[in-house]
């Protein structure tokens, strides 16, 4: 059903990567922000699983009922059991013993593979719930192939990506609503473990990240500090760490070098990312957006229950 993307197929599709250097795929015929666009529209689809009942309620069956227990527990399963220092390195901007707290006892109540299995559940459920209602088949069955196309040929190169390649190694799903959903697991993933390298490669940790990512406006600094359990000692150092590099000013607000090394990191995430959309191509990426914007804003609701 869907098309195959060999390891040596990289230059197929509408757009051929130009050339590879030691940092990024260069591409000559298509902008990084068309891989940005791509993912944002999609995100949704895939992001909803971490704040929708259905999830919290599959995980609770398998005596798993602390939210964020929950959440680091299902996402990180698909590396297998792994201990709470993984997770700290591959979720990068969470506090430390936050992280060790949630997953302390994980797998001594479950297995990864079945939370594994609990959360790909959880998704169906979500999405028959929100979504499929009225989607025409043939509509589904298209962004499926699409996204698979893209995921598949991110599937080529996970060198780096850890958090990706441990959802990669899973099984495909047969149904058209979950290859989808699980096609932008992986992008998603592939996305999120070049963003953390670009984040290492400016010199910056955790907290100093979120601090950055605060002042950028993109997300207000209280929602970043409390959601990840930042203390006040972390966030005050990482703050004052900045203004000494010249990043932030006495009042947290960007200076241009700041603003400017975001801007950086933005972009390299972007050239990092590109790969996949670059095999799918402008036209089909523009397509693929198309296709899922609709179920993706019905899922965003979720975001704000």
């Amino acid at each position: 059903m869907f098309e195959t993307v060999a390891s040596a197929n990289w230059a197929t599709g509408a757009c051929a990567i130009a050339e590879v250097t030691g940092d990024f795929w260069q591409c000559g015929h298509m902008d990084a922000l068309t891989g940005r666009r791509t993912w944002r529209t999609l995100e949704p689809y895939h992001g909803a699983i971490y704040f929708v009942p259905e999830a919290g309620e599959e995980y609770a069956s398998l005596g798993i009922t602390d939210r964020m227990a929950g959440y680091f527990a299902s996402r990180a399963a698909a590396m297998g059991a792994v201990r709470a220092s993984v997770v700290i390195a591959t979720f990068f901007n969470f506090d430390h013993d936050f992280v060790r707290r949630s997953m302390d006892g994980v797998w001594e109540r479950t297995t990864p593979q079945q939370l594994v299995d609990a959360r790909l559940r959880a998704a169906d459920r979500m999405l028959r719930a929100n979504v499929l209602s009225g989607v025409e088949p043939e509509r589904l069955g298209r962004a499926a192939e699409l996204a698979r196309i893209a995921a598949e040929a991110a599937c080529e190169r996970p060198e780096g990506r850890p958090l990706f390649a441990g959802h990669a190694a899973l099984e495909w799903p047969d149904d058209d609503h979950l290859v989808l959903w699980h096609a932008q697991t992986l992008l998603r993933e592939f996305r999120g473990d070049g963003h953390i390298a670009a984040l290492v490669e400016a010199g910056l940790n955790g907290c100093e990240a979120l601090v950055t990512h605060g002042a950028s406006g993109d997300v207000p600094a209280k929602v970043l500090r409390e959601s990840r359990q930042r203390t006040d000692a972390d966030w005050s150092a990482a703050v004052e760490s900045l203004r000494q590099r010249g990043w932030i000013d006495e009042h947290g607000v960007f200076t241009d070098l700041g603003r400017d090394s975001r801007a950086a990191i933005e972009d390299a995430t972007d050239r990092m990312a590109m790969g996949p959309y670059a095999v799918l191509g402008i036209d089909r990426c523009a397509e693929l957006r198309q296709l899922v914007r609709p179920w993706s804003a019905a899922l965003a609701g979720v975001f704000t229950r």
